[in-house]
């Protein structure tokens, strides 16, 4: 699954029209709501407030008085097509005067949300707690072991024995199960 890294702004204008396309990571339809009243207050008067997100597998994409499909629709398909969850993307436009078209439109919004994931993307990986115990004459092979997966050590007791609780990679577990049993067999 991927995201983006961090809230972003660019700002457009095509043929005195101005586009300013944000996306943020939201987590929720209430996430939502309050990243679009907080740009509805930033930029006032604007002509359109055209969105998409996608938050976990639910999809939304608004035109907000654009032609149909001209708008939300290709902000949705960037967003999906760049695989990314939790995530918000709004395209505030003041009309200048002169119309796009639908090509026009189209190309425009796709644009402004292609701005905005560019260079912003991060992988995110799905984790797994676990606990291990060890005989303390093995600490120094186990946590270099934890160490070479990047396990998160969340909790460290030092009793008769040495018990670590730890976050990892989940596809990672298997390997690092091999890997301490081995240590520890040896």
């Amino acid at each position: 699954m991927k995201t983006i890294k961090e809230e972003k702004i660019n700002e457009v204008i095509l043929k005195k029209s101005k586009f300013i396309s944000i996306i943020k990571q939201i987590n929720s339809i209430d996430d939502f709501k309050l990243f679009l009243d907080d740009i509805k207050n930033k930029y006032p008067n604007a002509t359109h407030y055209c969105y998409a997100f996608v938050i976990n597998n639910l999809e939304k994409a608004n035109d907000d008085g654009e032609p149909s499909n001209t708008a939300g629709l290709p902000i949705l398909n960037t967003l999906k097509n760049n695989d990314l969850k939790n995530v918000a993307c709004i395209v505030v436009r003041y009309y200048g005067g002169v119309k796009l078209g639908t090509g026009g439109l189209i190309r425009a919004y796709r644009k402004g949300a292609g701005e905005v994931i560019k260079n912003n993307v991060i992988e995110l990986f799905e984790m797994e707690e676990l606990t291990i115990e060890f005989d303390y004459e093995d600490s120094k092979d186990m946590f270099f072991i934890l160490d070479k997966y990047n396990a998160i050590i969340k909790e460290k007791e030092f009793d008769e024995k040495i018990k670590v609780r730890f976050e990892i990679i989940k596809e990672e577990v298997k390997n690092l199960k091999k890997e301490l049993l081995k240590a520890t067999i040896i």
